[in-house]
């Protein structure tokens, strides 16, 4: 995952270009979930790799802190349309993972599994080639937990609500299923500059 420089002041027309259909810049970083933030324990936290039910690789906190760390700044945009420029992450890139287990993806789509039993699915190509990673880091400090910590999947060129908070794992399926926003009509994909919030879009 490629990291890009941090920019300084930019023009009202160079902010709007940066800006997805339907979007608004803020400067805070609002608190989005659909429930209280889970109880999680570092001593006994796993992150788990899963081909349908079976395990393919799993690690626990220190062994994944031990993986090769890679950066990222840049902009992220939330289907309640906010975007944030200039973010800055740190964590294992998808494809450290997959190095690290000894394995190529067994299929071409997976769904993000939180701690909190949310999911959402996203395909494998769009989190290979350098483009996500399991962040544990922003702006240089762990990931706050109203913000996804102690890890969370993070997906920056699609909405928001794919980089699942509170990760514990992901698994691999053999079709797109839905997950837990796209069962209740949000888009399959999540574009924002194809502004796909929902089925109907």
């Amino acid at each position: 995952m490629a990291t890009r420089g941090f920019v300084g002041r930019r023009s009202p027309e160079e902010t709007q270009k940066r800006l997805p259909p339907g979007q608004h810049r803020v400067e805070d970083f609002p608190i989005l979930q659909i429930g209280p933030n889970p109880t999680i324990d570092l001593a006994t936290w796993r992150f788990t790799l899963r081909e349908g039910a079976k395990p393919l690789k799993s690690w626990s906190w220190d062994e994944f802190q031990a993986l090769p760390r890679t950066a990222w700044q840049g902009d992220i945009h939330c289907v309640t349309k906010w975007s944030k420029f200039d973010t800055g992450w740190e964590g294992v890139s998808f494809d450290d993972v997959l190095a690290d287990a000894g394995i190529a993806a067994p299929t071409d789509f997976l769904l993000a599994e939180g701690y909190d039993d949310y999911s959402t699915n996203v395909p494998v190509a769009d989190l290979a080639g350098g483009r996500a990673m399991i962040a544990t880091h922003y702006e240089g400090a762990p990931i706050e937990p109203d913000h996804g910590g102690p890890a969370r999947l993070f997906v920056p060129h699609l909405y928001l609500w794919k980089s699942a908070k509170w990760l514990k794992g992901l698994r691999f399926t053999k079709k797109d299923e839905a997950g837990f926003w796209e069962m209740r009509g949000y888009h399959m994909y999540g574009d924002p500059w194809r502004e796909q919030r929902y089925t109907s879009d």
